[in-house]
Formats: C-alpha cells, sequence, structure tokens
C-alpha cells in the first residue's frame, strides 16, 4: 500500500491542505493520505493553537473522505518534533508500505538542513508539490540533484495553484472578516465556537448558524 503523509501545523487545516491531499492522492495515486499534526515544530515559532484543537479540525475536515486518516504521533511526543522520527515511528506502524512525504517546493530548498537528513531520506520518498513562487524549472532541478547525490526518490507533482494560507485565515479572524469556504463548515464553527485566534467575545458574531 502507498501511503501518504501530510504533516503541518494546521493553524488552522484550511480547503488548501484538503485540496492538494486529494489531488495527489488520485493523480499519483496513493492509497491513502494520514494528516499528521505537529507537536512543537523546530522550524515554526509557537504561535499556535493547542495540539487537541488542531487535532479536533483535522478529524472534522477530513472525516467524509474514507482515503484520509490523522495520526496524533507528533502531538503525543514530549519536546520538539522532528520529521525523521516521525517516519520512523510511520514505518515501525506500517512496515510492509511505501511511505510518501508530501512537501512544498519551498521546503524543497532548506530540506536539507532538516535534522539528519541523510538518514531522512533513505526512510521515505518525497512528493512535491509545485508552487507558485519556486519556477519548475528550478524545482526539478533541485529535485534531480538530490536524487543523484542521495540516491533518493523525489516526485515532482503539478496541480493547481491553492493560494489559501492558515496566516491569511488567522488575519482575517482578527480582522472580523469572514473565512468562509477557506476552511471546512465544521471547521469555521470550531474555530469560533472556541475562541480560537482571537479571544474575544464579539468577533462570535460572524458565524451564524
Amino acid at each position: 500500500m502507498k501511503i501518504g503523509l501530510m504533516g503541518g501545523t494546521f493553524n488552522p487545516i484550511h480547503m488548501g491542505h484538503l485540496i492538494i491531499s486529494e489531488f495527489i492522492r488520485v493523480m499519483f495515486p496513493l492509497d491513502k493520505v494520514i494528516f499528521i499534526p505537529s507537536g512543537l515544530p523546530p522550524h515554526k515559532d509557537n504561535d499556535i493553537a493547542e495540539g487537541s484543537h488542531r487535532m479536533a479540525m483535522v478529524k472534522l475536515a477530513i472525516n467524509s473522505n474514507p482515503y484520509f486518516d490523522i495520526s496524533q504521533i507528533e502531538l503525543n511526543r514530549v519536546g520538539k518534533s522532528y520529521t525523521v522520527d516521525t517516519i520512523e515511528e510511520i514505518k515501525n506502524i506500517y512496515p510492509d508500505n511505501e511511505l510518501y512525504f508530501i512537501i512544498g517546493s519551498d521546503s524543497l530548498l532548506d530540506l536539507t538542513s532538516w535534522k539528519d537528513f541523510e538518514s531522512l531520506v533513505t526512510k521515505t520518498n518525497f512528493l512535491v508539490y509545485g508552487r507558485k513562487e519556486n519556477s519548475e524549472k528550478s524545482i526539478i532541478g533541485r529535485i534531480d540533484e538530490l536524487k543523484n547525490k542521495y540516491n533518493s526518490s523525489f516526485y515532482y507533482i503539478r496541480g493547481p495553484l491553492v493560494e489559501i494560507s492558515s496566516t491569511l485565515i488567522r488575519d482575517r479572524i482578527k480582522n472580523q472578516m469572514s473565512i468562509k469556504y477557506l476552511v471546512p463548515g465544521k471547521v469555521e464553527k470550531y474555530i469560533y465556537e472556541n475562541h480560537l485566534y482571537k479571544g474575544e467575545d464579539h468577533y462570535r458574531d460572524i458565524y451564524k448558524t
């Protein structure tokens, strides 16, 4: 079985995450995609919602897709969370399956700086999804360079460009702007009912049942 691994802070999860994951699942193809909310990511600041909230939002977002699943491996881990450790744990759970770690082309540029990178590339394949800010020619060139140098498996996925980010959503909430259709409806409701990303009561009126 081919398993895609979609890691991220999911702060919050949005339609872009879902569109890209489903596109890759169908086009590659993959048998399933596992979403892995991060614990304490070493490459980002800690201004993120509690893990329990992010986990709940991912569950709400993916529950209608039988090919999507979720793992709380990183949320259960104490201290900072590194991809190489996560992949090792996933391999122990699915020893006879092929793993494909999904990354954006922006992450490809600094991938060699990740903890134990040379070990990481022996444990998983990589699916690189194109991003608007990176030219396709430079992405493919970088992929070829990594494949040749580390004898590793990288695949480039060309798909729709989705201009949605978690930062955009958080900013819109803080500015009392609608996030409808940027996140699944159940996630939108959860955000407002749990006072996420802005503690004041008045913004709850944005969401109407």
